[in-house]
């Protein structure tokens, strides 16, 4: 197809789902979720969840911030404690560490009204960099929870979850398709969701087969 086939793309958003109602339990989120569920009996004022990109932890902290009435923190800004603050914060993401004394004074404050702190990153806490010994040690006996690859069954549901988002229709044979040729990861799945539609508004033709090779053999020229 030439490029005057092709349609101009105009970028209108879509809805992305992202409740409890929308979250999809797999082996490798399972114990992540009765972490949330079980708040506010945790054992420590703070969880840790980490994982790769697009694994499910920011929909976790939108799930357990709805629960626990919990702000988000701006990594930028910190609060200065103060006693009238909520109980519940979330740190989305929390590596590379915002100010490190800062983040210390809201977490021993927490651990003394009895609040919760809700952290997310790519990597264990034992990985990341931390100047001061006493936010190291806290942050090192927090609980931490990983979430694992997806298998082929939650890849699927993933897949056919970010069509919905959009609005868009995709075969059974797309999926299986998709899931034996696409990097395994939930961010390439939001990659090749998100060129499939970007193919398709162009080329003005239905999600097939045919597309979704079309959209995979795109993805290299993206990481240039």
């Amino acid at each position: 197809m030439s490029a005057a086939d092709e349609q101009l793309v105009l970028d209108l958003g879509h809805r992305v789902a992202s409740g409890l109602e929308d979250f999809l339990p797999a082996p490798g989120n399972r114990d992540a979720l009765a972490w949330l569920q079980r708040w506010p009996a945790w054992p420590a004022p703070a969880l840790v969840l980490y994982g790769p990109e697009g694994s499910g932890k920011s929909h976790l902290a939108r799930i357990w911030a709805e629960r626990s009435g919990a702000l988000r923190l701006d990594p930028a800004a910190l609060p200065e404690p103060e006693a009238e603050d909520p109980l519940a914060w979330v740190l989305d993401p929390a590596e590379p560490l915002p100010d490190e004394l800062g983040l210390l004074r809201l977490y021993n404050q927490l651990k003394e009204r009895g609040g919760h702190l809700l952290l997310t990153a790519s990597r264990p806490v034992s990985a990341w960099r931390i100047e001061l010994p006493d936010l190291a040690s806290r942050l090192r006996a927090a609980p931490a929870v990983a979430l694992g690859p997806p298998d082929d069954a939650l890849l699927g549901a993933v897949l056919l979850k970010l069509f919905s988002d959009r609005q868009l229709v995709a075969t059974e044979g797309v999926i299986a398709y998709l899931i034996r040729h696409m990097e395994r990861s939930f961010g390439a799945a939001r990659a090749v969701v998100a060129r499939l539609d970007a193919l398709s508004l162009r080329r003005r033709r239905p999600i097939t087969i045919a597309l979704a090779r079309a959209a995979l053999d795109e993805a290299p020229h993206e990481q240039t």
